[in-house]
């Protein structure tokens, strides 16, 4: 397993095909295929956000680990629910995607997803197993989550008595905002809202379980989804899936309600933050500060760790 930081992290992308997009984290591109098939090119970097804000210096390789994560469960997925749910995922090959070179595609190798175009659903699908981050503050003062009334008397990081859906809004640069199932409908109406819901309630449960067997708790995780612009009106997964950027992984044998998790997701790097934050050294507003070579180190470690743990092999970079 290869923890090398002294490599330069691959931090932005300039390629020669249009459409760009800059996300927190990833690049996208319009392409297509030497057969002519038009595809989304969605390459990971590794820029390293949090608190909504990209940190200056990034997690050397955290791209690739973020990657070949998502296609790990992108299978898992395909094989789970066969075709009651599809997903953008067409190859990680970019050997036959028209104006990318050979030495752009080593470059990029194991970071980049060729996806189908979608017209994405403007709503971050949100699934809490247990009551943390944003959850637990919002519980602490209000008793609810997202709207949603939970029992008193919980205590942080407790598993919930059910699984609940929380969605948020879908916020390309700033913060995204917690909102209720009936806010979400008002934006991408009733009846997508109510099979997405379903759907990410069911894509938690399947990572739920398999991570469970391998000594992992999936407190929760965020889910994206696409309608096709190939004609098709079924959602289908899109983005990244239940990766350490966009879930909260706890290891099972340490885990004890009532206190913060130690965690295989970038929480690490939140919580690094967070003392900054209380020290009065950083407000949580761009620029971010420059993350440590000791916080980069041990952050990387923590992502090629989830791979492992996940899929039961290691990551060479």
């Amino acid at each position: 397993m290869t923890k090398d930081t002294t490599i330069e992290p691959l931090m932005t992308t300039d390629l020669d095909l249009p459409g760009k997009r800059r996300g927190k984290v990833r690049d996208i591109y319009e392409a297509h295929t030497t057969a002519g098939e038009p595809v989304l090119l969605i390459i990971a970097s590794d820029r390293i956000s949090a608190f909504d804000v990209v940190m200056p210096n990034g997690i050397p390789g955290k791209g690739v680990v973020l990657t070949q994560v998502s296609r790990f469960w992108f299978d898992r997925v395909a094989q789970h629910f066969g075709d009651s749910l599809h997903h953008h995922l067409l190859s990680t090959d970019l050997t036959d995607i028209d104006g990318v070179d050979p030495d752009q595609a080593q470059m990029l190798a194991g970071r980049v997803m060729v996806g189908r175009r979608c017209s994405v659903v403007p709503i971050e699908c949100v699934v809490r197993g247990f009551l943390a981050g944003s959850g637990w503050k919002e519980y602490q003062r209000d008793g609810t989550v997202c709207g949603v009334a939970l029992p008193s008397g919980l205590t942080q990081c407790q598993k919930l008595p059910e699984p609940i859906f929380t969605p948020s809004t879908k916020a390309e640069t700033g913060h995204d905002e917690n909102i209720s199932f009936e806010q979400a409908c008002e934006i991408a109406g009733e009846s997508l809202m109510a099979k997405l819901q379903e759907l990410s309630l069911r894509i938690y449960q399947m990572g739920y379980d398999h991570a469970a067997d391998r000594g992992i708790l999936l407190a929760d995780a965020k889910f994206e989804f696409g309608i096709p612009v190939d004609g098709s009106d079924e959602p289908i997964l899109i983005d990244e899936v239940l990766t350490p950027d966009s879930s909260r992984f706890w290891p099972a044998d340490r885990y004890e309600s009532g206190r913060d998790q130690p965690s295989f997701d970038k929480q690490y790097v939140r919580n690094y933050l967070q003392g900054l934050v209380d020290a009065g050294r950083w407000d949580k507003t761009p620029p971010g500060p420059e993350l440590p070579v000791k916080i980069v180190h041990n952050t990387l470690t923590k992502y090629l760790e989830s791979y492992r743990c996940l899929t039961g092999e290691e990551l060479a970079l």
